[in-house]
């Protein structure tokens, strides 16, 4: 097969889509116009990328056979114009849960004890032990998880390890799995703003959950209480959150927001750039090498899968 990496990818994914015989052209540069010109000039049967967009013109060329996230979401992907198409789309769910949930929790604890500001002011020269060394701690406090999937599940742990309470809202968690795992449900999200000390956001992109943290979710929350966002921006109304962050009433912690950057490297000139106490990481979430090798294995099972059987894996548009 005939398969192009439209992306950043692992060395290992390419050497195993090519012991699969698999004649493999990365071109991680590739966007929009580009994209779509490399597909009909190259005639590609697989498509593989990570953050890359792929719009309704690159299935509607009649080429592709197959097109594959490097990753757990697929909202970068046209997945109802690859439907008309005929092509399946397929993810790689859970490969990268655990990344995210390391940052997820780097990102609770920076915000408890500040320690991005720490170090920014030891650079400076500044020595400030008294004014550094108040923190709540967040032992016995309550984390609100919103979502429970894949990444979702990965927090229960990691937060009993550091003896927090756990609450979930999720219309998937069932009353015998709360229990077995020692967590609560929250019926509202407004019940779980308004019990959290800690909010993390683990659910994924849907028309149903677009702008559903908005003002009345951040009113809610208690006063000083962290916000924390490795999911998708476009499930929180980021004027409120920005309002909620800008007064003091909430600490954020990001690692997405809108107007991202579409390029690798580059500058960003975001409004979170002048939010004190606000910490934004730069999407890494999932860039650990162990995600990324993960994600790699089970792109290569994917396509084996496919060139053996003709079905996919993992296909979340319904072909």
């Amino acid at each position: 097969m005939n398969v192009l990496v439209a992306d950043k990818f692992e060395r290992s994914g390419i050497e195993g889509l090519e012991s699969l015989g698999c004649q493999v052209t990365v071109e991680p540069s590739l966007k929009d116009d580009s994209l779509i010109e490399a597909i009909r000039e190259q005639s590609p049967e697989v498509l593989i990328v990570r953050s890359t967009k792929v719009p309704a013109a690159a299935f509607n060329l009649g080429v592709l056979k197959l097109a594959v996230r490097a990753g757990a979401g697929y909202n970068n992907l046209d997945t109802e114009s690859a439907k008309a198409a005929g092509v399946p789309v397929c993810n790689c769910p859970g490969k990268n849960a655990a990344a995210v949930a390391e940052l997820a929790f780097g990102l609770i604890l920076s915000l408890d004890r500040r320690i991005p500001d720490n170090v920014t002011a030891f650079r400076a020269g500044v020595w400030d032990k008294a004014g550094f060394g108040k923190a709540k701690g967040i032992a016995g406090s309550t984390l609100g998880l919103v979502g429970f999937g894949q990444i979702g599940k990965e927090m229960v742990p990691r937060a009993k390890a550091f003896q927090m309470e756990v609450l979930i809202h999720s219309q998937w968690l069932d009353p015998g799995t709360a229990a077995s795992l020692g967590v609560e449900r929250a019926s509202t999200l407004e019940e779980l703003a308004r019990r959290s000390d800690i909010v993390s956001v683990h659910c994924s992109l849907r028309p149903e959950t677009k702008g559903m943290l908005g003002r009345a979710f951040f009113d809610a929350m208690k006063p000083g209480a962290s916000f924390i966002n490795t999911s998708r921006a476009e499930v929180v109304d980021e004027a409120s959150l920005l309002e909620a962050a800008r007064t003091g009433a909430v600490r954020a912690g990001l690692d997405v927001f809108d107007g991202e950057p579409s390029v690798s490297q580059g500058e960003q000139d975001s409004p979170w750039r002048t939010v004190e106490g606000a910490y934004v990481t730069h999407h890494i979430g999932a860039s650990t090498d162990q995600a990324q090798e993960a994600v790699a294995a089970e792109t290569v099972r994917i396509v084996r899968e496919f060139m053996a059987t003709g079905k996919a894996p993992n296909v979340v548009n319904g072909v």
